[in-house]
């Protein structure tokens, strides 16, 4: 995400967008409460610009936060926390700044009993790194920094676009979210070209091995045995800087938030080997021409004009018990103007979307517990909650 020294001049020029305009349907939701606030989870606690938030899936009521400059914290999940402890220090292998750094976590299905978990994270050399780490097998805090095995590693071209989530699917498998290798208006098309990795949502298998890798392709990726020179790790292209995705946690529904370039950030529905149009198209109008052929092209579920915002920060949707009222909507934000929304999607062809909040805070991220409540990293150094407000 954008760096957190040069912050509103590096959203500004190159990060991501996201766009709510003419068919965000802002409608008042009658299911909805009618109105939110947002709290601070952990009082007194406070981490370096945290871009990502997870949570091991072993029952310890833990929280992993991510700090774009190599460091993992973790803490229980409790709001009198007092503090976090460093679970992971790598800021002598991790470039950050602008839109680089430590950028993604996730744990293995089977953490519990393997203790594997994955990071994506950038170096000098304009490389983009997702490894594997163990944690320390008598000590739950500790991560071994030795243990470190690289999986893949592709070159980004530029500094910024450089995705960075990862997560496990329903599947099992890992997805990689990787942007279009940056600079502005895709000068390298990355975007349509599936011979490269960027511009993509990928999808490998980290516990097989194939061809030398130290992870397979699955069988059913989009890809797999074409004969065009395709990267079968492609799962979905036409991405320019997908920074944050997510599964619905009911249904598994990949949902991304794709930032964009000069007009229009959005919302997308992922789906395996669909097109998403950069940088033909930039949300739902197309890209530096009044016409463009669409017919092969996934159009996003919404959009929105920087008006609204210039950064989306794709969230989840939610499936906790303390929202009832947000219950299946997807959650979602703007880094640069703070908004939050919710998105109700069941007619993806009348999406309503209901803008929750409009905060003076660069939300870099969203991320869940163990039961799948909300919460909300901000580069203000806190995580914070929605909780609805008093009438």
């Amino acid at each position: 995400m954008r760096s957190l020294t040069l912050f509103s001049l590096l959203l500004t020029l190159f990060f991501i967008s996201c766009t709510d305009s003419t068919n965000s349907g802002e409608d008042p939701d009658p299911t909805a409460p009618s109105s939110y606030k947002i709290e601070s989870a952990f009082p007194e606690l406070a981490f370096n610009q945290p871009v990502d938030l997870q949570h091991p899936g072993d029952g310890s009521n833990r929280l992993f936060v991510v700090e774009q400059r190599g460091v993992i914290k973790v803490f229980q999940n409790e709001t009198s926390a007092a503090q976090s402890s460093v679970f992971l220090d790598i800021t002598n292998q991790v470039t950050a700044g602008g839109e680089r750094g430590l950028l993604g976590l996730a744990f293995h299905p089977n953490y519990e009993t393997n203790g594997y978990f994955y990071v994506n994270y950038t170096t000098g050399d304009l490389q983009t790194v997702v490894s594997r780490f163990e944690v320390d097998a008598s000590n739950p805090e500790q991560a071994v920094k030795s243990s470190e095995v690289e999986i893949i590693s592709f070159e980004q071209p530029f500094g910024n676009h450089n995705g960075g989530q990862i997560q496990f699917g329903p599947d099992g498998y890992l997805y990689i979210s990787a942007g279009d290798g940056g600079s502005g208006g895709d000068p390298q098309g990355n975007g349509q070209n599936r011979s490269t990795l960027l511009g993509s949502i990928l999808r490998i298998d980290v516990d097989g091995m194939q061809e030398g890798k130290d992870y397979a392709i699955p069988s059913d990726n989009p890809f797999v045995d074409n004969n065009e020179g395709f990267r079968e790790e492609i799962f979905a292209y036409g991405l320019r800087n997908p920074w944050r995705f997510s599964f619905d946690a009911e249904d598994g529904t990949l949902w991304a938030g794709d930032v964009g370039q000069s007009a229009y950030e959005e919302i997308d529905i992922i789906r395996a080997g669909e097109n998403y149009g950069w940088n033909i198209m930039e949300g739902d109008s197309c890209y530096e021409s009044d016409t463009c052929d669409q017919s092969e092209l996934t159009l996003p579920v919404i959009d929105y004009e920087h008006d609204q915002g210039r950064s989306v920060t794709g969230g989840y949707v939610y499936r906790g018990s303390a929202l009832e009222g947000l219950t299946g909507r997807y959650i979602y934000a703007d880094f640069v103007s703070g908004r939050i929304w919710a998105l109700h999607a069941d007619n993806p062809q009348s999406p309503e979307n209901t803008e929750l909040l409009n905060t003076d805070l660069s939300i870099s991220s969203f991320g869940v517990d163990g039961d799948n409540e909300l919460y909300i990293c901000a580069f203000d150094g806190k995580i914070y909650r929605l909780a609805e407000a008093e009438s």
